[in-house]
């Protein structure tokens, strides 16, 4: 009897793992355009200065994260949605704003996880 494999064990990136890392580099890319705006901002709304320090080193870290995801680091895969929950809080509790930007990050992370990373896992270091 022949065994069948549901997974690719091609460790090349096909488009559905392209089309997903730039969906989420794209919310990502988003909620640090919301972070910018609330710096602009940021003396009429009376946020301390501190928390931009905080928000834009996380916003960093999620970009790296997906990155090292890109290049098949395991270490990004639990970087970046600890970050995203992190910064979704923050956003929540200090500024009372519910980033959607970052629920739907959240999401495609999901499904990027079940579609392309899943599959590749044996590739990843």
């Amino acid at each position: 009897m022949e065994e069948y494999s549901y997974f690719d064990e091609d460790p090349k990136k096909g488009w559905g793992f392209i089309l997903a890392f730039a969906a989420l580099m794209l919310f990502t890319v988003m909620g640090l355009g919301i972070d910018v705006d609330e710096y602009l901002q940021h003396e009429y709304l009376e946020i301390p200065r501190w928390y931009f320090y905080v928000i834009f080193s996380i916003d960093v870290l999620m970009v790296i994260g997906l990155v090292l995801m890109f290049f098949y680091r395991k270490v990004g895969i639990f970087m970046f949605p600890a970050l995203l929950v992190l910064h979704f809080f923050m956003h929540n509790y200090y500024l009372s704003t519910f980033l959607y930007t970052d629920v739907t990050n959240l999401f495609l992370f999901t499904g990027f996880g079940m579609l392309a990373i899943i599959p590749k896992w044996k590739f990843f270091k």
